[in-house]
């Protein structure tokens, strides 16, 4: 039991405590994200939510562990992870999943594996990320290192302050060449579907997804579907922070003017 404890603390990041039960949240980062992407969600929510975020290796305090390139690898070791750890991540408080951009993906695929063994999400909210089935003809993981930084300037990923480092930036590009690896090979039948409803939520001026890929979404769930549009680029959550965290409150069934 230590080891699976052990296990479960270093890949499942909670922040805060949550002061009561109304369900746990469980954050999945974007390419060359890390847990602490979500620590202002965690800070807003604490008073009613659980929030874990998700520490992929590879990153941050895991730097020293190898990256997962491989989507069905990542959601395999996540799934068992969650299903060795303590009993709030086995069914005593409802789960709900959100995941950002590669995120969403990992959090589409960690569902279905739950929901085979009786224990999936009540609901996913896919944010920034085309529906699984969709497909694009993208090589960022086979650029060279200035090649991948580009892309993540493009999108706008990571503060200017940070891509100015060079030895920052230098630890975290095989995280980043790994997770775009992981999600340009990714490929999805176009029946596979969890049961839970989703929650689909993008930029208006993404230029990752298309207004028609956002709602194929609606494809891979045989459950409700809902469509949420915010002003913004590929990290529209950023500036938008607020709405998506009405968004979660409504869900959730808080008040907006909760607060700690």
């Amino acid at each position: 039991m230590t080891q699976n404890l052990a296990d479960y603390d270093l890949w499942c990041r909670r922040y805060r405590p949550a002061k009561s039960g109304a369900g746990q949240l469980i954050c999945f980062p974007h390419a060359g994200g890390s847990a602490s992407f979500y620590l202002p969600v965690s800070a807003a929510l604490s008073v009613a939510v659980d929030v874990l975020a998700i520490q992929y290796p590879g990153r941050q305090d895991r730097r020293r562990e190898p990256p997962v390139d491989d989507i069905a690898r990542l959601a395999d070791l996540i799934h068992a992870v969650l299903l060795r750890g303590p009993g709030d991540a086995r069914g005593d408080w409802p789960l709900t999943f959100f995941g950002h951009s590669m995120g969403a993906i990992v959090a589409f695929e960690v569902a279905r594996r739950l929901e085979a063994d009786g224990r999936g999400p009540v609901r996913i909210f896919a944010s920034g990320r085309r529906a699984p089935s969709t497909s694009r003809n993208e090589t960022v993981h086979l650029r060279d290192d200035a090649g991948i930084l580009e892309e993540v300037r493009r999108l706008n990923g990571t503060g200017s302050a940070i891509l100015q480092e060079e030895e920052i930036m230098r630890a975290a590009l095989p995280a980043l060449r790994a997770d775009y690896r992981a999600i340009e090979t990714y490929t999805c039948a176009p029946g596979a579907t969890v049961s839970c409803p989703i929650s689909v939520l993008v930029g208006d001026d993404d230029p990752k997804v298309t207004l028609d890929e956002a709602n194929a979404w609606a494809r891979h769930t045989v459950g409700t579907f809902d469509f949420h549009m915010f002003a913004g680029g590929h990290f529209y959550l950023v500036e938008r922070a607020n709405d998506v965290l009405k968004v979660f409150r409504q869900h959730f069934d808080m008040d907006d003017d909760m607060d700690e």
